[in-house]
């Protein structure tokens, strides 16, 4: 796996657009206070031509165009790191675009985003074998003031942060709107995981090791890989999945997923988790660590249910049979706070009680 170099004070952070851009408000004044207080933390701007269009269809222009400026600034000499301007819906049409072959030739570089993004922080991973971030997207970091998750974020791509851990709140409903486009994050619910070993549920207080050393700590290590299950499922199948080839290249190491999911209802999830188990995606696995489902945030308390299935069985139901550890409302994806994670890089992972810890090694 190739590790791209930490960035540093007076680098230079490229900002490209191969999803929506910033070309609407509030993203505008967002994204116009992030290059603000970045500079302010050190850091130089350069910004991609469609940073600021607003012309395409679920992305911020065509996809060619899309793609030529993710190449350019991605192979560019004036940036130190890539953070996209923001998610979307069709980042998919650009990958014909991409050249692969000579992102795989590159200098590794930084790429951080999320969402939509998992079309570029999965497949640089499993096609290219170079490492990315799956975190927040540049508008974010305007946000007045920054959340804990936003200076891990950045602290993971300067090297300083090894170790992220759940934050205590997260948001069902943002704040962040027009006429309020610096709103921090309206953290209001409180952090609750649910863990299973394989399909069994452990309960709070149970022991999970047997023996003199009793404990309700679950760990497991391996590669991270993953992303938002509505682009994974879109990638199973395609000329770009080489999910086969990446976990059997690392299989010593193991693999630990995170999957989280944006527009999927719980049966949607299902049937994408159904499909990416048939693609054999799942072999190797130590773990699973998913995040909370978007469609949560309708019951934040109880959590989404459709027809008698809820978001954890839509879930267990087809990886309880790996009989491995899964970590169910993470601190990963679309319902912020979210944990920033090196996609391809091994991390340990540690669950005590109602906490979560993975170290990056």
């Amino acid at each position: 796996m190739r590790y791209p170099k930490y960035i540093k004070k007076n680098d230079t952070i490229g900002f490209v657009s191969p999803s929506f851009g910033c070309g609407t408000e509030p993203y505008i004044s967002a994204f116009e206070n992030a290059k603000r207080k970045l500079k302010e933390r050190g850091y130089n701007a350069d910004v991609g031509y469609n940073c600021h269009k607003n012309d395409g269809i679920g992305r911020s222009t065509n996809a060619v165009d899309c793609a030529k400026e993710f190449m350019e600034y991605y192979k560019s000499e004036n940036n130190q790191a890539l953070i996209s301007c923001g998610g979307g819906e069709l980042m998919c049409e650009i990958l014909d675009h991409i050249d692969f072959d000579e992102l795989k030739k590159s200098e590794p570089k930084w790429f951080m985003g999320y969402s939509d993004n998992t079309h570029m922080t999965f497949l640089l991973p499993t096609i290219c074998d170079t490492a990315a971030v799956y975190g927040p997207c540049a508008a974010a970091f305007g946000m007045e003031p920054w959340h804990k998750s936003l200076e891990d974020a950045i602290g993971l791509l300067e090297g300083k942060v090894t170790t992220v851990k759940n934050y205590d709140k997260w948001e069902a409903n943002s704040l962040k709107n027009e006429e309020n486009p610096l709103a921090p994050y309206n953290v209001t619910e409180p952090f609750k995981i649910r863990k299973y070993i394989g399909s069994h549920y452990v309960e709070e207080g149970e022991d999970t090791l047997t023996g003199e050393n009793k404990s309700n700590l679950l760990t497991f290590s391996g590669r991270l890989i993953g992303g938002c299950l509505d682009c994974l499922c879109n990638i199973a199948g395609t000329k770009y999945d080489n999910v086969k080839a990446f976990t059997e290249k690392y299989k010593e190491d193991g693999i630990t997923w995170f999957i989280e999911s944006c527009d999927l209802n719980v049966m949607a999830i299902r049937r994408a988790m159904w499909q990416l188990d048939n693609c054999g995606w799942f072999k190797h696995t130590k773990g699973f660590i998913i995040g909370r489902p978007y469609c949560m945030k309708e019951d934040p308390q109880n959590g989404a249910c459709m027809m008698g299935l809820d978001q954890y069985d839509a879930v267990i139901g087809v990886l309880g049979k790996y009989n491995v550890p899964v970590i169910m409302d993470a601190d990963v994806g679309h319902l912020s706070p979210m944990m920033p994670l090196i996609v391809g890089g091994k991390a340990d992972v540690k669950v005590n009680f109602n906490s979560i810890a993975i170290q990056f090694m």
